[in-house]
């Protein structure tokens, strides 16, 4: 078993569950209390019995009493020992009675204890007290021939073969914990295993190191303690009721909630940490088992990335608005030839593009550092899908792809009317890029409970079942959108769900190779 403590306590990496009967008093008690019964039946007819079983019955009184009143842990470890010895020899005297009595099969339990604790020098002991201190009495005192050599020697086997098959179980049972617990040490996982009540039941190696740097003072044991332990963006420090160990504690199963452990900026760890609850035979919640991942250098190479991408956004926002602004400068003059004008619409057009994807950038980047900012203001939503509607036309009708509206005159919800344009727009934009030329895209605006719907449907290539999963997945693009070169990062559904969700809303999609496919995105009908 290996021990590890940490700051003030001592916690186990393979703590072993609580043994009752390994405590010298609570064997000693059963032990009596059968011999004390075969006393009592054995004499209940008041028949004569001689000196010796009640010579052992005050052995086996002095015996007990001893057990409830020694200092067991001051005493060596081999002290326990004793006590069966004693017990061995209390039923050999006990068997020494013309009347007979069932004693000797007693000794099983003092040979199943030596075994249990002591291994295989419990079963030496076993055997050499059993020797002495029951055969050669009982083969002294009723001779060695007929059915008293042939009781005397099947119990001693009897006995002997438990010590010895309860000793060789536990070298079994304790090689296989060594085994476990050597490959629970070798993952580069810290685990950690709680009980019902939250108490830290054992824990691996890996995990210690994390303890060291969230509890440098020390540690109790019990789940939701504070210490240096901050939320994902490292600075936030976490209380009880977001420490993953107190979630985990009240039943709860989560996966890849990120914490940052310690305040040393060189040896500090950010960890993603996912939690599963152990269950009884009923059902009921018996503990949890908790798995901590290291994802620092993830969680670096996210913040670089993330300060790259802003950094580069912004340097080219300034002279992509210089080329937008003189291109459209340009198209307005009247002394410039077709192909020139021609030209610079390719110039607009393109710089347009690149505008899209720089603000798409920086979106990302702003979910992420600052999560999503929502200004609600009561809003007319159908005149917020009308606008989107009518800049989505001149590209629709580029590829030849007819657009319908479906909205009532007007519907007010409490939204910020940029960010619910910018959703609308990028459903427009992505219908009419994977819709073929003839083929339509439907939007709707209504009303469903208290919810409102925006619903865009269109007549496209559709999307495949495997990809539908990854569909909002950040820079993921569906297979059919790289084999037919459709332009696009895979940014704008991934946006488009974190405004609906920063909203309180969801969005669904329902779709089909070959038929189209339908997004549906409902938000709460708030007003103020």
């Amino acid at each position: 078993m290996h021990e590890t403590v940490v700051g003030h306590s001592v916690l186990t990496s393979a703590a072993p569950a609580v043994d009752t009967f390994r405590t010298p008093w609570v064997a000693q008690s059963l032990f009596a209390s059968l011999i004390a019964v075969d006393l009592v039946v054995r004499f209940a007819g008041g028949a004569e019995s001689g000196p010796w079983p009640r010579v052992g019955a005050g052995l086996l009184l002095v015996v007990t009493l001893a057990t409830f009143v020694a200092p067991w842990d001051r005493l060596p470890s081999w002290a326990p020992a004793v006590v069966a010895v004693l017990d061995i020899a209390v039923a050999g005297v006990c068997r020494l009675d013309e009347q007979g009595g069932g004693s000797g099969v007693l000794l099983v339990l003092p040979g199943l204890y030596l075994g249990r604790y002591f291994g295989r020098r419990g079963v030496v002991t076993m055997t050499v007290g059993a020797l002495l201190l029951v055969t050669a009495p009982s083969l002294i005192y009723f001779g060695g021939l007929g059915p008293n050599l042939s009781r005397t020697l099947l119990t001693l086997a009897v006995a002997v073969l438990a010590s010895l098959a309860m000793a060789a179980a536990v070298d079994q049972m304790e090689h296989q914990q060594r085994v476990s617990a050597a490959i629970v040490d070798s993952v580069d996982v810290g685990l950690v295993l709680l009980d019902h009540e939250g108490v830290y039941q054992s824990m691996n190696r890996r995990h210690e190191d994390f303890m060291r740097l969230a509890y440098p003072g020390g540690h109790a044991g019990r789940a939701g303690q504070l210490g240096e332990v901050f939320g994902p963006d490292g600075t936030t420090l976490l209380g009880q009721g977001d420490m993953p160990t107190h979630l985990a504690s009240l039943g709860r199963e989560f996966d890849d909630v990120r914490i940052w452990v310690g305040t040393d900026p060189v040896t500090r760890r950010a960890l993603s940490v996912s939690a599963r609850a152990v269950r009884g035979e009923q059902g009921r919640y018996a503990g949890a088992a908790l798995a901590y991942k290291d994802v620092t250098d993830f969680m670096r190479a996210l913040q670089v990335k993330d300060e790259f991408v802003s950094s580069v956004s912004h340097e080219l926002r300034t002279p992509l608005t210089s080329i937008h602004g003189y291109s459209m400068l340009l198209t307005e003059r009247d002394d410039l030839p077709d192909q020139a004008l021609a030209h610079l619409e390719v110039v607009v057009r393109n710089t347009e593009r690149l505008q899209r994807l720089v603000d798409d950038l920086l979106h990302t980047v702003q979910f992420d550092e600052d999560g999503l900012h929502v200004a609600r203001v009561e809003t007319d939503l159908s005149q917020v899908v009308r606008q989107s509607v009518q800049a989505a036309e001149p590209a629709a009708r580029s590829h030849g792809v007819r657009l319908q509206l479906v909205t009532p005159d007007r519907l007010v919800a409490r939204v910020d009317p940029q960010r619910i344009a910018q959703v609308v727009d990028n459903l427009l934009s992505n219908a009419v890029k994977y819709t073929p030329a003839g083929g339509s895209v439907l939007v709707e605006v209504g009303v469903d409970g208290n919810r409102v719907e925006i619903v865009v449907s269109d007549t496209g290539v559709g999307i495949d079942a495997a990809d539908r999963d990854r569909l909002f997945t950040r820079f993921f693009r569906a297979r059919h959108a790289s084999e037919q070169s459709i332009q696009g990062v895979g940014l704008g559904l991934n946006i488009t769900r974190s405004i609906v969700e920063g909203h309180g809303g969801r969005i669904e999609v329902e779709s089909e190779v070959g038929r189209g496919s339908t997004f549906r995105v409902r938000l709460p009908l708030t007003h103020a």
